[in-house]
């Protein structure tokens, strides 16, 4: 589904409530037929970098700053873990997909609106690259993952998170990389789980897709089914202590 200008956008979209797909632990599950991402020439992230921002002051207050941690930790983990050795089979274009690093975090101060657009997003991401010491400046491996707080809808184009999305990931000019990750306030979005496993399902997603494909469209992508969260979209798996979701593996023709 596009939320902005680009029909090649991918989103973690609604699990809608009669959904057949099912939680999955093991590979090769099933998924769409046919399915089969192709190389379409452009950058993949060797060692993807990190750097978490979360939106507003309610995630330096009780229960959001507990949630803040365990978010952190989460990409403290899997940045090193198997799912990102996983993707090593498309490597491409003289780019190996190895492990990556987690650079840190930063909590922006932002009014108390309870929404916000894309557009507001990248420009106050290009504001702080160019203006916050505290933020890395881009590269070829960086990623911006956004984290709204409870109570923020964001709005790209004319989708709505929790009305049409849980989730997303951009590029700005192509070097600046990014994700956005609302709170899953919605049954869509949730899908009976608890909300860091919501968050870490969704963030899962948008991680894998943005190593793959940073530039939504131009690197790996199936026309039929999008990237290579979309194929699995919602059928997850236990890795260390959290849930991540599955993901589309050319070589096992599956969901692993």
């Amino acid at each position: 589904m596009a939320i902005t200008r680009r029909n090649a956008v991918r989103i973690v979209p609604i699990k809608v409530p009669d959904d057949e797909l099912r939680l999955a632990t093991a590979a090769a599950v099933q998924a769409p037929a046919g399915a089969r991402l192709t190389y379409r020439g452009g950058p993949v992230i060797a060692a993807v970098d990190v750097f978490a921002i979360f939106w507003g002051h309610a995630w330096l207050t009780s229960p959001q700053s507990g949630l803040m941690a365990s978010i952190e930790d989460f990409y403290r983990f899997i940045v090193s873990s198997a799912v990102l050795r996983e993707l090593n089979e498309y490597s491409a274009g003289g780019t190996t997909i190895a492990t990556g690093t987690y650079a840190g975090s930063a909590v922006l101060e932002t009014s108390h609106r309870r929404t916000v657009s894309d557009a507001t997003l990248r420009k106050r991401l290009k504001a702080e690259i160019a203006n916050n010491p505290a933020f890395p400046k881009p590269s070829a491996n960086t990623l911006f993952m956004f984290h709204l707080p409870s109570g923020v809808t964001a709005v790209a184009g004319k989708a709505r998170s929790c009305a049409s999305f849980c989730g997303y990931h951009d590029a700005i000019r192509k070097d600046i990389l990014y994700g956005v990750l609302p709170s899953p306030d919605c049954t869509g979005c949730l899908n009976g789980m608890p909300v860091l496993d919501a968050i870490t399902v969704a963030a899962s997603h948008e991680l894998c897709e943005a190593v793959t494909d940073p530039i939504p469209g131009q690197s790996w992508y199936d026309d039929a089914n999008g990237e290579i969260g979309d194929i699995c979209a919602w059928q997850t798996k236990k890795i260390g202590a959290y849930t991540v979701q599955l993901e589309w593996s050319n070589k096992a023709n599956g969901c692993v």
